[in-house]
């Protein structure tokens, strides 16, 4: 048992002196420094005021033949609407053209000139609704919109026509009643025979396409209630900038030992490898830890972005996640030996990946089959998952621990590839 803490304590003691230089090496290259912590602050804050996805005040161009109150109206609920800003009321068709070319107005509404003469007749009017589909995305959402707006607009204009219809065949009863039986008498029969009627007897006289609906849907949002668009791609980002991070520090490490001849004197000491691998790797997890914290608290503090899941579970996993990417790093810089690729391979390996197949703002599920299959193998993957779930959902280990195994798994494969790929020996 001695011996067993005899070993631990001299491992400890390697490892600290292994740290304790390296420490001194990052606070004596200030850009090592500033790579560390301020590129993920500048990353944040870009991503965090420059990336999103809401679609808000979408311009919107009007080309108004009508001229008429009802026309009028209509214009005025898109115009009242926060996801329409209306700029350009054309006098022609070319008018709208020139706007979506020049993208002056992203979706451009033309109604005719009989809207009002057809809505009168209950002959269901057309509008045109042109889109740019340069960017579709915008233009799928807009559209939604738009079709949301006017359909609002049409079931409240179906209710007026149905009450008016009502009215007139109230009216048209109670006078014919009237007339067959004459004074009093004719009124209570015309009003009887209102009442036997009633709304359906009018309904009959009305196309079946214009009755109102039967279902009504009441949608309820979970986790992101008001969906805001930031509070679903913050916790994405902290993966993304801590694997880039991490692994671009670490790819250095063992490379310029390589560069500047002092990897005979690292060959010479009386240390383990694996006690030299987690000596280099200590202060750049603290660099990380910094990082981590300082991702957290810009994203409450600044961008207001709710945690509603544990804290410690969320620095548990983070604090494994980060150990897989410092891991990354440095076998990256073991088999480059070279700062220039390493730094390279880092980019390669960590950037794309993290970016396009984590999930962060990309589904992967409406990728191809063989890319999603290759997104299994991506670590910033499991994390993203994790935080999300904890920031949104507030879930726990029990929904979380397979993503939480595969990040300690990841970080262990990792680190051991790294130990034995490492030799102690030069050439």
């Amino acid at each position: 048992m001695n011996s067993v803490f005899s070993v631990a304590q001299a491992s400890l003691r390697r490892i600290s002196a292994v740290g304790r230089k390296e420490f001194l090496h990052v606070l004596r290259d200030p850009r090592s420094l500033a790579l560390g912590v301020l590129m993920p602050l500048i990353m944040l804050f870009l991503f965090g005021y420059a990336l999103t996805l809401d679609v808000d005040r979408v311009k919107l161009a009007v080309w108004d033949q009508s001229g008429t109150v009802q026309s009028r109206e209509l214009i005025s609920r898109f115009g009242g609407s926060r996801y329409f800003s209306l700029r350009l009321m054309a006098a022609s068709y070319g008018d709208l053209e020139r706007a979506v070319d020049r993208r002056e107005a992203l979706i451009a509404l033309v109604i005719p000139p009989d809207f009002a003469n057809r809505l009168e007749t209950a002959d269901s009017p057309s509008l045109q609704v042109i889109l740019d589909g340069s960017d579709p995305s915008t233009a799928t959402i807009a559209q939604g919109y738009a079709e949301a707006i006017i359909l609002t607009w049409s079931r409240r204009i179906v209710i007026q026509q149905l009450q008016k219809k009502y009215i007139q065949k109230s009216d048209l009863v109670r006078s014919e009643a009237a007339g067959e039986a004459g004074g009093e008498e004719g009124t209570t029969q015309a009003y009887r025979a209102v009442r036997r009627g009633g709304p359906d007897e009018a309904n009959e006289r009305i196309r079946p396409d214009m009755a109102s609906p039967q279902l009504e849907i009441r949608p309820r949002v979970w986790f992101n209630t008001d969906l805001v668009s930031r509070n679903f791609i913050f916790p994405g980002l902290i993966p993304v900038i801590m694997m880039i991070v991490a692994a671009l520090l670490t790819s250095l490490s063992m490379a310029r030992e390589w560069e500047t001849g002092t990897m005979e004197q690292i060959v010479t000491m009386p240390v383990r490898k694996w006690e030299l691998i987690i000596g280099k790797l200590a202060p750049y997890f603290c660099i990380g830890v910094v990082d981590l914290l300082l991702s957290v608290g810009v994203g409450y503090f600044v961008f207001s972005v709710p945690l509603k899941g544990s804290l410690l579970l969320l620095s548990a996993l983070s604090l494994l996640f980060l150990v897989g990417a410092l891991a990354v790093g440095m076998l990256i810089s073991i088999i480059a030996k070279s700062q220039l690729l390493a730094s390279q391979l880092a980019l390669l390996v960590t950037v794309l990946p993290a970016f396009l197949l984590s999930g962060f703002i990309f589904p992967l599920e409406n990728m191809p089959a063989p890319i999603q299959a290759v997104s299994h193998i991506v670590v910033a993957r499991y994390f993203v998952t994790i935080l999300r779930g904890i920031y949104l959902k507030d879930v726990g280990l029990a929904i979380l621990w397979p993503q939480a195994l595969f990040l300690l798994s990841f970080a262990v494969l990792i680190l051991s590839v790294a130990v034995l790929k490492f030799k102690k020996k030069l050439g």
